[in-house]
């Protein structure tokens, strides 16, 4: 059979017979005619002269054929007016795929905007690999602020009121690219002294009452080490307790009691029962992110202002499809926040701690002269009574050698660190504390306790500022056991000499600096010694 049919049947006939054998696969066919004569089967007698084609040699192995390449668009070809604004392959013709939205690849730049506390704005570039701790450290070089692992990058839904701080793995251009187009939406640049809270001061974010069900099964274990080797392990221990639910489509709060445990988060229907029949499966935090809920009285109507969101990645925008929790206090707050995020990361919080933590102590990467930031770790007690100054281990021996201290500054009329006399009344010794990072000028009370707020209710958080009624006062505002408290500073003269005192003048101070450098070594009349300070840098 001449034509193309007769070729596909005898191609056919081959790569059934190759199949079965594909060392007779040369003897399946006579090699063909110089003049293309015809050919004939063996051992048949078939049709007259029928004229054959070369035969399609076809190899015994199992392989697949390669698939065709797919078909071009339909559509015609349209030349581009802007080539260097096309793919990396440079064509000055936009293809189909051009033609619509592609994911971001690894190796593509994205355009990633960044906000500051003050509203400032700054756009930076980045690929889709780039971790929030990567552009957090960027940030940190170009604003020349002083680096520690507490700066953070907080990602905010302002139509929703909701934020919280990205971890440090996190890439930052996936997380944008969830947000929804034309929503009101930004990542922030601040502080976050709570990050990482949970491995320093862990037995008193994990309340005993609030972990109970795990001390049944350990009673010879004490509580605060039971809660580090859960953290040690990379796990999360059984919290429970009661919390306010927003029925979904209904502006109505119920009180539930809430476990979350190893298979996800669950609330009884029937009072604290933890029979499996009265337990509901309420949310996967796995695939959810949790958020603080920043104005959740106007927004929601939330019975107390501590209240938090589980928003799933699928929902996008609008509050159809949050889940809307809220509690009665802030340290049940942070308590269930801590736990939704070694649930839902485990051991790469630790990693990430422990990273960050190897950071501060190479702070080479920072540049030729790095900055140290003040802790606990790098303050010691020192006795300077004998020729030479030696550090004292004794916990006793230095609370004492603090009262001491303390006694002494009190009767001292020249001070080491003062100014000299001819200044004490000068505008110099007043205005040298606006310098300082500390010091936030004529900010209201109500301001004060939001940017504490923001930037973490971990003990020792404080700023200075100006007293709003007395015109001539400062206040330090401190935060203490997840309470702001307001301190108020007092200028007073003797002798010609300003100082500044907290106690009625029995402790005084020639200036701020001095003051609050005092209460960073000794607490003094504060409930807890200063640890950071909040501050807030212009992009």
């Amino acid at each position: 059979i001449p034509g193309p049919a007769g070729r596909c049947r005898d191609a056919a006939g081959a790569a059934d017979n190759a199949m079965e054998g594909g060392a007779q696969q040369s003897s399946l066919w006579e090699p063909p005619e110089q003049d293309g004569g015809p050919g004939e089967r063996d051992g048949g007698e078939g049709p007259p002269e029928v004229k054959r084609s070369q035969p399609l040699f076809i190899h015994g192995s199992s392989r697949q054929p390669a698939q065709e390449e797919p078909r071009a668009s339909s559509l015609p070809s349209i030349p581009n007016p802007f080539p260097e604004l096309c793919s990396p392959s440079n064509s000055p013709i936009l293809s189909s795929p051009a033609l619509g939205q592609a994911p971001p690849r690894e190796g593509t730049s994205h355009v990633v905007k960044v906000f500051g506390e003050d509203g400032a704005c700054r756009s930076l570039e980045a690929s889709a690999a780039t971790t929030a701790r990567q552009l957090c450290e960027t940030l940190v070089r170009r604003t020349r602020a002083l680096h520690d692992h507490s700066w953070a990058l907080v990602e905010l839904h302002q139509h929703l009121a909701l934020e919280r701080c990205l971890e440090d793995h996190e890439s930052v251009v996936e997380v944008q690219s969830s947000w929804a187009p034309g929503a009101d939406s930004r990542f922030v640049f601040r502080k976050n002294f709570a990050k990482y809270e949970l491995f320093k001061s862990n037995a008193s974010l994990f309340p005993e009452v609030m972990v109970s069900s795990c001390l049944e099964a350990n009673k010879s274990m004490a509580h605060s080490e039971l809660i580090q080797n859960f953290l040690n392990s990379g796990s999360c221990p059984e919290v429970q307790g009661f919390l306010q639910l927003r029925e979904a489509g209904r502006k109505v709060w119920k009180r539930f009691h809430f476990s979350l445990r190893r298979s996800g988060l669950y609330y009884s229907t029937k009072g604290t029962s933890k029979d499996p029949r009265h337990l509901q499966y309420f949310a996967d935090l796995t695939e959810s992110n949790i958020y603080y809920v920043t104005q959740g009285k106007k927004l929601y109507g939330t019975p107390t202002e501590f209240g938090f969101c589980i928003k799933p990645h699928k929902v996008r925008s609008g509050v159809k499809g949050l889940k809307l929790l809220c509690s009665e206090d802030e340290q049940s707050r942070s308590c269930w926040m801590a736990a939704f995020r070694l649930f839902k990361y485990g051991m790469q919080l630790y990693r990430n701690y422990q990273q960050a933590q190897a950071r501060l102590s190479q702070p080479s990467w920072i540049g030729p002269t790095p900055l140290r930031s003040v802790s606990d770790n790098a303050l010691v007690a020192m006795d300077f009574s004998g020729c030479t100054g030696r550090v004292i281990e004794n916990p006793n021996e230095v609370l004492t050698a603090a009262l001491e201290e303390a006694q002494a500054w009190r009767k001292k009329t020249t001070h080491r660190y003062s100014l000299p006399t001819a200044c004490h009344s000068s505008p110099l010794s007043a205005a040298i504390h606006r310098t300082q990072p500390w010091f936030h000028g004529r900010i209201s009370r109500e301001d004060t306790q939001q940017l504490i707020g923001r930037q973490g209710l971990v003990d020792g958080v404080f700023l200075v500022r100006e007293s709003q009624r007395n015109p001539k006062g400062f206040v330090l505002s401190l935060c203490h056991l997840q309470r702001i408290k307001h301190y108020l500073i007092l200028p007073s003269e003797e002798e010609g000499r300003l100082y500044f005192t907290m106690d009625d003048g029995q402790t005084r101070f020639a200036d701020l600096i001095q003051l609050v450098e005092f209460h960073q070594i000794n607490r003094g009349i504060l409930p807890c010694k200063l640890r950071h300070y909040c501050t807030c840098v212009a992009l």
